[in-house]
């Protein structure tokens, strides 16, 4: 746990040397309060299981979600093995992947105050998206948060391991999130996906990354064994994850290895 929270206070420190370029990831990630408006002007023109104010507090709790499970794991990983970098990084008594987490929880601590800020601006432009949310909710949704940012980050970190048979382990990660957008509810709520589809997304993690948390925030309906999903697909990727590693390791030739 010390060596925990060194690396944190590390990190927090270097993240809040480059607190510009954080505002621009920040508000990089501000989709979900475009389509906030495009999804809310649909709602008043036409017929959709949602009503225009529950658009967009299911948009706004969408952004709050994506700035708190963000993850890039998959481009440092893939860099520290190309570059020779991971040999010096396997000298130290803690596991490489714990300096990728905390790496990525100090950020979240740098970016929180700006995404908040991001929030406030846009509940003035839009109005009909100020809620106050049940304190249960509020307790579901950040618990629902940090498990997607977890399963995210093994998901991701998982894909990364492949750096040690291709120099291009990132591309896989660019597969997978062609699905990750359409199907996690980043672009569209499920419930007004057609019924075939919307049954198909359930059985795949998507989901449970971005729609399950930003629902709970928002007080919508959500499955009722999200968290159940959400175990099993990381006790998977966590197999998968540890058996990549010990056979990466193996075969492991950077330079200093």
């Amino acid at each position: 746990m010390r060596k925990l929270y060194v690396l944190l206070s590390v990190w927090y420190a270097y993240f809040l040397e480059y607190r510009a370029e954080v505002v621009l990831w920040a508000l990089s990630s501000a989709l979900p309060l475009i389509l906030m408006g495009v999804w809310t002007e649909a709602a008043e023109g036409g017929s959709f299981a949602l009503s225009a104010s529950e658009f967009a507090r299911y948009f706004l709790c969408v952004f709050l979600v994506r700035q708190l499970t963000i993850v890039w794991v998959v481009w440092e990983f893939q860099d520290d093995v190309v570059q020779g970098r991971l040999s010096f990084k396997l000298l130290r008594p803690l596991d490489p992947g714990w300096d990728h987490l905390i790496q990525h929880l100090a950020e979240r601590l740098t970016r929180l105050p700006f995404g908040l800020a991001i929030v406030a601006v846009f509940l003035l432009i839009y109005p009909q998206a100020r809620f106050v949310p049940e304190i249960g909710d509020l307790l579901l949704g950040l618990l629902a948060s940090a498990a997607a940012f977890l399963l995210r980050f093994l998901m991701q970190y998982t894909f990364a391991l492949l750096a040690f048979w291709t120099e291009r382990a990132a591309a896989v990660e660019e597969l997978w999130f062609v699905a990750y957008l359409f199907l996690s509810g980043l672009i569209a709520p499920l419930s007004v996906f057609p019924e075939a589809v919307r049954t198909l997304a359930l059985l795949t993690p998507f989901p449970y990354l971005v729609y399950f948390p930003a629902s709970l925030f928002a007080g919508l309906p959500v499955p009722g064994h999200g968290f159940v999903v959400l175990g099993v697909w990381f006790v998977l990727f966590w197999v998968l994850n540890r058996w990549l590693w010990r056979k990466g390791l193996r075969q492991f030739s950077g330079m200093g290895a």
